[in-house]
């Protein structure tokens, strides 16, 4: 239910902001927080659940404790050899944004900042690739892949 109630004050102070003063300024400052919040969030996930690791493996076990994976309806993370490899098929954000008659959030840099920040806190070296986010087009059945690496 708090986690819940999170995404709500979230997605009223974007409503807000964007109502106000336009969906750039909303999405610049909803990117800026998300970012601090990756980093924040990964710092305590590392602590509370004694994660020591600076691999794939370990960013994608404290990723699916954050609160962004934990909310995702039918979300994938998979961990193969050297990448990890996190899908949301199904947005509650945005589908949501969709029956209010709203456009598609182009979410892109909000999420790409938490999750950049989110691996840096494990390891510098390790890459996130956006494979497809609003506002670009994508398929039915996917909202978002985003793909982690070590860089070589």
């Amino acid at each position: 239910m708090h986690l819940r109630d999170m995404w709500a004050v979230d997605g009223l102070y974007y409503l807000g902001i964007e109502e106000n003063w336009g969906t750039d300024a909303a999405t610049e400052i909803d990117r800026k927080v998300w970012e601090a919040m990756g980093k924040i969030e990964a710092r305590k996930i590392k602590k509370l659940f004694d994660i020591k690791g600076s691999d794939i493996a370990s960013v994608m076990k404290a990723l699916s404790y954050s609160g962004w994976a934990l909310d995702l309806e039918d979300k994938e993370i998979i961990i193969k050899e050297d990448k990890g490899i996190v899908r949301n098929v199904k947005c509650r954000i945005q589908n949501t944004r969709l029956s209010k008659g709203l456009p598609e959030f182009g979410c892109k840099p909000v999420r790409f900042g938490f999750l950049k920040s989110f691996a840096k806190e494990f390891n510098p070296e390790i890459e996130v690739i956006c494979n497809v986010c609003p506002p670009e087009k994508h398929p039915e059945n996917l909202w978002c892949e985003w793909i982690f690496v070590i860089k070589k």
